[in-house]
């Protein structure tokens, strides 16, 4: 048997902090950094992955139930990628993989969601599986979800299999709306800091996000902000304080934020590249100011995301762009460095949050898939 080759790629979020569990839209880009996998199918009913960095595992697709003592674990995400698969219809069979990966862990590039990906473009390509990008996120997040044991939205594995830089409307979440956006920013890396605190014990801090939002929109009789007018919500804010002040906040970013991504979409568009990066900035104030992620409520002490921030306005004033990276409270922030700039920021941000906390990255064109690799 030929050994055929997958990859699937990892992911920044640029626009639409917190937007999608209300049913928003994102700006998401791929990125050039990826899961990758050498693969044979075996003949036999079992997937055997192995590699440098990988749990050896070897997991029976004979019983796609659940396992309490995978949770947490990679056999746990290739069983449930497996079981959406027979689920709906779809044929399974066993590989053995070689899978490497240089998406770093813990540091919101989602590298969970780009192994899912690379699995299920594993079971597409080797077993004839009629499924679409779409087919293949929704796996991902029902293995994560179901599976793993974390709750996450659809946004990663949607960024990480389509590929490119797409606003993804989730306004039906079942079947997400992904646009591409054709954008050129030759003169400026993304760059992920990494500011090295833990997203242990964040789960309270992330749900309150989505919960604060969602008693809003039940005020309105809606299960969602994004399905509310933002003029209903602003002209009935006297009468929502008894939800307290911070859900109100969060809504009032929700509505700003969701419009800020169709406006950044179309700057970039429209090659209009400072106004671009202005909606970035604004982006991130109103997380700061707003939706509130920048540090946690539990720990006021460490507030690395803030510092990192700070630095970065510092450092790029007038010249690019920074902003919260993904969920918030502890990780990663985003920025737009000009090239030319490009070792001086990576000096300031690495004497504070250590050697190498910046990823300089590329957005990659290709999504998931069999021989697409980062270029």
């Amino acid at each position: 048997m030929s050994v055929r080759y997958f990859s699937a790629p990892g992911r920044v979020e640029i626009g639409g902090n917190h937007t999608d569990h209300q049913h928003g839209r994102v700006l998401a880009a791929a990125i050039d950094l990826e899961a990758t996998a050498s693969v044979e199918a075996n003949g036999s009913n079992a997937a055997r992955l192995f590699g440098e960095g990988v749990c050896a595992d070897e997991i029976d697709l004979n019983g796609l139930d659940v396992r309490e003592d995978e949770k947490g674990t990679s056999a746990a995400l290739v069983r449930g990628v497996a079981a959406w698969f027979v689920r709906n219809g779809h044929t399974v069979g066993g590989f053995d993989a070689e899978v490497s990966s240089n998406i770093p862990i813990g540091e919101g590039l989602s590298s969970s969601a780009a192994f899912e990906v690379l699995i299920g473009n594993i079971f597409k390509g080797l077993f004839g599986a009629s499924v679409t990008p779409v087919d293949i996120a929704k796996a991902g997040q029902y293995a994560e979800n179901v599976y793993f044991g974390k709750p996450c939205g659809l946004m990663d594995q949607t960024a990480s299999s389509f590929g490119g830089l797409n606003i993804i409307d989730f306004r039906n979440p079942e079947e997400p709306i992904v646009t591409p956006v054709n954008a050129v920013l030759n003169d400026f890396d993304v760059c992920v800091t990494a500011t090295g605190a833990s997203h242990a014990d964040l789960t309270d801090d992330y749900a309150a996000c989505a919960e604060e939002m969602r008693s809003v929109a039940e005020c309105f009789g809606k299960g969602f902000l994004a399905q509310m007018h933002a003029d209903e919500f602003f002209s009935s804010i006297g009468r929502l304080r008894h939800l307290g002040d911070r859900a109100i906040l969060r809504a009032i970013h929700f509505f700003g934020e969701n419009e800020r991504v169709s406006a950044q979409a179309d700057m970039l568009e429209r090659g209009k590249t400072q106004e671009f990066l202005e909606l970035v900035i604004e982006s991130g104030r109103s997380s700061l100011a707003y939706l509130q992620n920048v540090f946690s409520p539990a720990d006021h002490r460490q507030q690395g995301l803030t510092l990192a921030l700070a630095l970065s306005e510092r450092v790029l004033a007038g010249k690019g762009a920074w902003r919260v990276h993904g969920g918030g409270f502890a990780g990663s922030i985003l920025a737009f460095v000009p090239r030319d700039m490009r070792a001086e920021y990576d000096f300031t941000m690495s004497s504070v949050f250590g050697e190498n906390c910046c990823r300089f990255l590329k957005i990659r064109e290709e999504g998931g898939g069999e021989n697409a690799f980062s270029r």
